[in-house]
């Protein structure tokens, strides 16, 4: 099974940036987690930073035909606003959840309001870098309920 993993703006800056929101571990403690989450669930995982809505934006349309199963993806603060990216994630007919560290819905008002998440089969915020690895779970049930839905 292969899943990307996608972290939009600022997300390298785990650690450093807003230790009482995001917590302290880094970003490569956050890869490390995936990675061991990913092997345990025998899948292959691809992960992905980017400041850069564009990189993302052709990333995720690369996935539409390199094999790609699922997509879990933290737009950041694209969260909010990116119509583009939105746009991407609805072209591709795979399982995606949206995950986000902190609970986006206990912190400023603008923040309150995904426009990407629509476009996912779910979303998981609030559980810190946990949310990541039952994003793993999640996507592994999705996948398979699609492929026995695909052999009916």
């Amino acid at each position: 099974m292969k899943i990307l993993v996608m972290n939009g703006p600022n997300l390298n800056f785990l650690g450093i940036r807003e230790p009482g929101v995001y917590g302290t571990d880094n970003y490569e403690t956050l890869c490390e987690r995936i990675r061991t989450k990913a092997l345990e669930l025998d899948m292959s995982v691809e992960i992905v930073q980017s400041n850069s809505e564009g990189t993302l934006i052709d990333r995720i349309q690369a996935a539409y035909s390199d094999g790609t199963e699922g997509i879990i993806i933290n737009p950041g603060a694209y969260t909010h606003y990116s119509y583009a990216l939105r746009d991407a994630l609805a072209s591709v007919s795979i399982p995606k959840i949206e995950v986000h560290i902190s609970n986006v819905h206990q912190r400023e008002e603008f923040r309150h309001t995904s426009v990407t998440a629509p476009v996912c089969d779910g979303q998981i915020v609030g559980l810190g870098l946990l949310g990541y690895e039952l994003a793993l779970e999640a996507i592994q049930t999705f996948c398979r309920n699609t492929k026995m839905k695909d052999e009916m």
